[in-house]
């Protein structure tokens, strides 16, 4: 019989996305626990634990026969834990279902991968999970996301959420969560997911960047001057401005033939509608754009610097395709 999540005596998590480990080593314990309902959740941190707190783990207790053991960090495990480990495995493997259960969490990396090859060769199972590491990874994650709870997003929404929170897997877990709770929108849209993130100087800078590419100078000025009244660090506003201006370099890049999309390491979503707005921009143009931007940023951080003159300039010129 292969073995499943709930009756693999040991199983490892290796690296991969931060969060998506602890998901996964959590929802492994849970499956556990519910196959075995006497069982004990004993939780241990191989960086402090030794060889017998492991064999006392795994062993019979007054209250229950078996245990769920939570072993986190094994990387830091020492040679006599990854012994102790490795021979437990060998042990049980002729009596999964009536074994305690042991599910190893490792943060990924180098180190302590000697002992994962150890665990999978005495019989262990090994649960990968992604690391959602690349634009499309992540946006996958979100539309996956929306798609588990019945529901579908914007390309554009989805999209709009891994900008601002990409590299922050918990935290998009927890927006798109929150966003199918208090809105039955179906696809939720831009709009949408823009309504919950205003609070955010880069969604902020976002929509200042495409009022100021589309040449609407007032509006993205006046946008700019609020939001820096409100708070915001005119730095977030540079650096969303400097983005935009970056994403729009690339797009040109691909169209010219310089890249590959795939060398441009832009979400194909993004690129799209960058290559749509390419209309009107030279090479020179945008050269002097991020230039202002650079001078910008050095305002910002500058005593006696105006940043805020500085970026209605960077806006203006921005407006004006460099020109």
């Amino acid at each position: 019989m292969a073995k499943t999540a709930a009756n693999a005596p040991v199983t490892v998590v290796p690296g991969g996305d931060s969060y998506l480990n602890d998901a996964r080593t959590k929802a492994l314990c849970a499956q556990a626990l519910k196959a075995r309902p006497d069982a004990d959740l004993i939780e241990l941190d191989a960086t402090s634990a030794d060889q017998y707190a492991f064999d006392e783990a795994v062993s019979p207790s007054l209250l229950s026969d078996v245990a769920v053991v939570k072993l986190v960090n094994l990387q830091n495990a020492d040679d006599k834990l990854a012994e102790a480990l490795v021979a437990y495995t060998k042990q049980v493997a002729k009596d999964p279902n009536g074994s305690s259960v042991v599910i190893c969490q490792h943060e990924g990396g180098v180190k302590g991968r000697k002992i994962i090859d150890q665990l999978v060769k005495a019989g262990a199972r090994k649960e990968d999970v992604p690391d959602l590491k690349k634009p499309d990874a992540q946006l996958n994650f979100v539309l996956g996301e929306f798609e588990k709870r019945g529901r579908r997003a914007e390309p554009m929404a989805a999209q709009q959420l891994v900008s601002v929170l990409g590299g922050k897997t918990g935290e998009l877990a927890a927006m798109c969560e929150q966003l199918c709770f208090d809105f039955d929108d179906n696809p939720m849209g831009l709009d949408r997911v823009n309504q919950y993130l205003t609070a955010n100087p880069q969604v902020t800078g976002f929509a200042v960047a495409d009022k100021a590419v589309e040449g609407k100078t007032a509006e993205a000025i006046v946008m700019m001057r609020a939001a820096v009244e409100q708070g915001t660090d005119p730095i977030a506003l540079i650096g969303a401005l400097a983005m935009k201006l970056r994403t729009i370099a690339k797009a040109s890049a691909v169209r010219a033939g310089t890249i590959s999309q795939a060398e441009a390491k832009t979400n194909p979503w993004v690129l799209k509608n960058a290559m749509r707005q390419l209309g009107g921009w030279t090479s020179a143009g945008l050269a002097h754009c991020i230039r202002m931007l650079a001078w910008a940023d050095e305002q910002s951080k500058t005593n006696g610097g105006d940043p805020v003159y500085a970026l209605e300039r960077c806006i203006e010129d921005i407006s004006h395709k460099g020109r």
